[in-house]
């Protein structure tokens, strides 16, 4: 997969995550772990995104 592919991919990933978590918060009784888990995962692939396009 080349570079930009990647990019993109991790891209569509994490506006996913965005959408996740935002119906996640709307839900009366949100889960504080699945949050937690889904915003980790959400910055991890934020910094690999950062990292990438630096390169």
């Amino acid at each position: 997969m080349s570079l930009q592919g990647r990019i993109t991919e991790l891209a569509d990933k994490h506006r996913k995550l965005d959408e996740k978590i935002s119906e996640e918060q709307k839900r009366p009784a949100a889960d504080a772990l699945r949050l937690k888990y889904l915003k980790r995962k959400k910055l991890k692939i934020k910094e690999e995104l950062h990292w990438l396009e630096a390169s």
